[in-house]
């Protein structure tokens, strides 16, 4: 197969020098700007990704994503990110800084052990970048820490990077959402093995590469063929890991040892944040493991359940910001009038009002879902309504409430609720709820089901406790039907694509405040050449063209704005929507109340 770009092609201000390495659905470049610096530079091929490595909202690559929000010392850099078409489709492309040090597999290759002071150090590099990747909200995981994916530079003055952000993710607790079969299982911990990816996985990663660089092989060595599957390479490590670990033949502090086997132990064992693994090699102590078999394995399935179940007595705590309702509420919104008119009738007016609602007897509904395409504002509708009303908002992803302890996410979904409850009124809004209350006559995972029937219990008529849900999906015939009754989710409203009266309003208020010729910007022409464009497209066409505008030192013009156009294309394609017309038909039957009006943007 033919590679992606060509020597000298150029994307955007950036040209070609070599390929790096390849791959079925993304290639990495090394490519050179106008003024010959050097950067890395890696291109997606759109229609090859695979679905569950592809952001829902934005329809992007999440580890674009998530490198954007990536900034630190030891990581590799984020510079800048865009789409190009080329012969082989749509493509999402990375720039990242280019680093001229040696890869840490390269140095262990050809010098084998690595000192131990100089091999500290790297180690406390690695973990410092690792803290700030898993203190972020919602926490970002590596998930590949190994020797091939840690950056060392060419003068003792730099600063060891971990790169390649290919695998990051969100904690997952039995479904891993990027793709696996390349992962070195040398590296993995062993609740990985059955879809269990958290911050102590992570450490794991990071202890184990500690190990490499002192022994100069990975710990309990086992030689894996490239081609054997990856469950007989699972197979082959676990049955390895049943061995004592080896430490002789280098010269270590004694207390390392004790240091590798606590971050190598079981989950239950281990160290449980960066911190408290850096506190440890700092102070040159360790606290010791207090178990026997210290020394870790991969244990049964059943000893893996009994480890989960015994969650610390802070593992319900919810880590989730709670924003006051404060700000210009739906003034904000672009379009969505009948939208907004039957909130505050329905809802508003009810939580108003009071003493009326309490003389006809009124209660407001538990909450409603929005579907529709991705883009289209429905995570944006909840945030601005949560002001409208001057309620508390939580804004609540399926991320914040996983946990790799059995009945842990159960324990955490009550204690948010009750977290809502105390701060009441409060707004609770589920992004990609199909994703927290999955169809149980379709899921096997018992687990799952369980939370599913505790998000049931909880939703039982919470408006009476001062609690109003807003979920949002992309795929609402994928929701258990139970929570769409009445008394649950209550309302079911279709959000489509913004009509040309709503594009117009987008693009004024994103061009609001910044360097512009009012007299000569055509609002209704833009509207016309944003035909089937989204919220979130019109957002990046003003935010790009303001880019190109800054590097230039000129208002944003008309030209800008349609050249950037011209070269971004719809996020939400002609079938994609067709299919979402099928959807809303569903969805139709299954609201009691399909003789009202749809609202939402006007549709032709």
């Amino acid at each position: 197969m033919n590679n992606i770009l060509e020597q000298n092609q150029r994307i955007g201000k950036y040209r070609v020098q070599n390929l790096i390495k390849g791959g079925h659905f993304n290639e990495t470049y090394r490519v050179v700007d106008d003024n010959d610096d050097s950067y890395f530079l890696k291109i997606f091929v759109m229609k090859r990704v695979p679905a569950k490595l592809i952001d829902e909202e934005t329809s992007e690559v999440r580890e674009i994503l998530n490198c954007q929000r990536l900034v630190h010392k030891n990581i590799i850099s984020y510079v800048e990110s865009g789409k190009v078409s080329l012969d082989v489709g749509e493509c999402s492309y990375l720039i990242t800084n280019y680093f001229s040090g040696e890869l840490l597999v390269e140095k262990i290759q050809r010098d084998g052990r690595i000192e131990f002071e100089e091999a500290v150090s790297i180690f406390k590099d690695l973990l410092e970048g690792l803290r700030y990747m898993h203190s972020l909200c919602p926490v970002v995981l590596h998930n590949d820490i190994t020797p091939r994916n840690i950056m060392l530079p060419k003068s003792t003055a730099g600063c060891t990077e971990i790169i390649d952000m290919g695998h990051t993710s969100s904690p997952t607790g039995g479904v891993a959402s990027f793709e696996t079969a390349d992962l070195d299982v040398r590296y993995c911990a062993g609740e990985t093995f059955v879809g269990m990816y958290s911050q102590q996985s992570d450490i794991f990663s990071a202890v184990a590469v500690f190990y490499t660089m002192l022994f100069g092989h990975a710990p309990w060595d086992v030689t894996l063929d490239a081609d054997m599957p990856r469950a007989e390479r699972i197979k082959a490590v676990k049955k390895q890991r049943k061995e004592e670990l080896d430490f002789s033949g280098a010269d270590i502090e004694p207390v390392f040892c004790e240091i590798i086997r606590k971050g190598l132990a079981k989950s239950s064992l281990r160290y449980s944040t960066i911190s408290e693994l850096l506190s440890d090699i700092n102070s040159r102590s360790v606290r010791p493991i207090e178990e026997n078999d210290s020394l870790p394995n991969t244990p049964p399935q059943s000893q893996i359940n009994q480890a989960k179940s015994n969650a610390p007595d802070n593992e319900n705590a919810v880590n989730i910001e709670m924003k006051q309702g404060k700000g210009n509420g739906f003034a904000d919104i672009a379009g969505m009038a009948d939208l907004k008119q039957l909130l505050r009738t329905k809802v508003i007016s009810v939580i108003q009002d009071k003493e009326k609602a309490a003389r006809y007897r009124l209660t407001p509904p538990n909450g409603m879902l929005l579907y529709g395409p991705p883009g289209c504002g429905k995570t944006y509708f909840a945030e601005k309504f949560a002001e409208e009303t001057q309620f508390n908002f939580f804004m609540v992803k399926a991320s914040d409430i996983a946990s790799i302890y059995v009945h842990g996410t159960q324990g955490k979904i009550a204690e948010l609720f009750r977290k809502a409850e105390e701060n009441q009124p409060a707004v609770l809004c589920f992004d990609e709820f199909d994703a927290l209350v999955p169809n149980r006559s379709m899921v096997e995972n018992p687990g799952l089901s369980g939370e599913v029937n505790e998000f049931l219990s909880q939703l039982n008529n919470c408006s009476q406790r001062g609690i109003f849900v807003i979920a949002t999906s992309n795929r609402p015939d994928k929701i258990d039907p139970a929570v769409l009754r009445t008394g649950r989710i209550d309302r079911q409203i279709y959000v489509p694509l913004p009509d040309e009266e709503c594009r117009r309003e987008m693009f004024a208020h994103h061009l609001q405040g910044r360097p512009y010729d009012e007299s000569e910007i055509v609002l209704d022409e833009l509207v016309a050449l944003s035909d089937g464009y989204v919220a979130s497209d019109i957002s990046y066409v003003v935010n790009d063209a303001a880019s190109i505008a800054a590097y230039n030192d000129s208002p944003i013009t008309m030209a800008i704005l349609k050249d950037v156009i011209q070269c971004t294309k719809p996020s939400v394609n002609k079938d994609v929507l067709k299919s979402y017309d099928e959807l809303r038909d569903i969805m139709n039957g299954i609201e009691r109340r399909s003789t009202l009006p749809q609202v939402g943007f006007r549709t032709p």
